[in-house]
Parts: C-alpha cells; sequence; structure tokens
C-alpha cells in the first residue's frame, strides 16, 4: 500500500511573485500540489485549470485585505494541505496564516524582487512561518530568515 502524496497550497499573486513560482513548479512534482493566485488567467497560460483565485490585496486597501483574508481562510479550510508555500504578497502571507490555523507547515520565500530588505510579508513571515527564506545572502542576517540560494 503506498502513502498518500502530501498536500501542498503554492501561493503567489500574479506577476513576478507567480514566475518565481513557476520556476519551483519542477521540484514539487512529487506532492499533490494546488495552486492559488490573484490572476487565474496567468494559471490557465501555464496549463494549470484547477486553481484558487484570491482577491488581490495590499496594506493600502483594509477592506480588500480583509476579504482576501476571509477566501485564504476559506481555500485552506477546503483543501486541508499539510504544507502551504507562498512566494508573496500579501494574499499569500493570509494563506500562510489560515495554514498555521490548521496546523500546516509553512514556508515563506521572499520575492528576489526585494534587494533592499525583506518585503513587508517577509518581515511578518519571519514570526508566522515555519521557515523564511530570502533570496539575496546579504539579508539573510537575521536568524529568523535564512539563505539557501536564489530561484534561477
Amino acid at each position: 500500500m503506498t502513502k498518500p502524496r502530501r498536500k501542498v497550497l503554492a501561493v503567489a499573486s500574479g506577476g513576478g511573485h507567480w514566475e518565481q513560482f513557476m520556476l519551483l513548479r519542477p521540484t514539487l512534482e512529487e506532492y499533490d500540489l494546488r495552486f492559488a493566485t490573484t490572476e487565474a488567467e496567468i494559471a490557465r497560460q501555464r496549463g494549470i485549470t484547477d486553481v484558487d483565485t484570491l482577491p488581490d490585496c495590499n496594506q493600502n486597501r483594509p477592506i480588500r485585505s480583509a476579504l482576501c483574508g476571509i477566501v485564504a481562510l476559506w481555500v485552506v479550510l477546503t483543501h486541508r494541505p499539510h504544507v502551504v508555500l507562498s512566494t508573496g504578497a500579501a494574499p499569500g502571507f493570509f494563506c500562510l496564516m489560515a495554514g498555521r490555523l490548521i496546523g500546516a507547515r509553512t514556508l515563506w520565500i521572499d520575492s528576489v524582487a526585494y534587494g533592499e530588505q525583506l518585503s513587508m510579508c517577509g518581515r511578518l513571515s519571519r514570526s508566522l512561518a515555519h521557515e523564511c527564506l530570502k533570496q539575496w545572502p546579504d539579508l539573510a542576517d537575521d536568524p529568523k530568515v535564512k539563505y539557501r540560494g536564489a530561484v534561477p
């Protein structure tokens, strides 16, 4: 009898956050992988038809952010992943929060675009995520943030 594959929820906003995840996608093929993004069309362009859509939000849109938090909780409760991964931005952070509520392991990979400092959600994820990774070695000076290389 084979063990069931671990469920992984991969969350990324559109644009560069999504492109970073697509570079990681081949490393996740052994898992029961589910994607969530703010732009379902970009997922379909990559042949991913079964994707959850999250409202795009940021710190300047608090009502939209609250809605995103509710939708993120619904997505996580619906799929019950063992692991929640995110390359950003705020919608991914909300999914990490929801993942922690159900006991999922969580991983934040801060965007390569943030070369000067961690993103705001990256800073918040330092304390929330089980692991927080940075793609610039100079920024991994915080004991809660690790550098393990950059996504090619």
